[in-house]
């Protein structure tokens, strides 16, 4: 059995409220959960004591035991030095795509077309 350290949501249309659960993976993400180890709220004020309140002694055992943390979890974890999460960075996605690079090669194009104009 696979466990995760995940997100469930609860709380009302557009006012989420979570709770930091470790469930088996093959759950649904608001489903049956093993154990509850903590709350995240993230409408409150990121220097707020109540936005993470987590239980850390039962997040280290859960770790140890092997549960995985998903992203935003990891996030989370990381921000108290529980866990390490590496940075990551995909410097290809920033590129602009095949279209919008020729756009601007059409752009540059007509500027210096325009610019070589008035000096004949």
């Amino acid at each position: 059995m696979s466990l995760k350290i995940r997100l469930s949501r609860g709380g009302a249309k557009k006012r989420a409220f979570y709770r930091i659960v470790v469930a088996d993976a093959r759950m649904p993400r608001d489903g049956r959960f093993v154990e509850k180890i903590g709350t995240f709220d993230p409408l409150k004020a990121k220097d707020d004591a109540g936005r993470l309140v987590l239980d850390q002694e039962k997040a280290k055992a859960w770790l140890a035991k092997g549960a995985q943390p998903t992203d935003r979890v990891l996030r989370l974890l990381d921000g108290l030095g529980l866990a390490k999460r590496e940075a990551r960075s995909n410097p290809l996605k920033a590129k602009p795509k095949k279209k919008a690079q020729e756009r601007a090669a059409a752009a540059a194009a007509a500027a210096a077309k325009a610019a070589e104009a008035p000096a004949a």
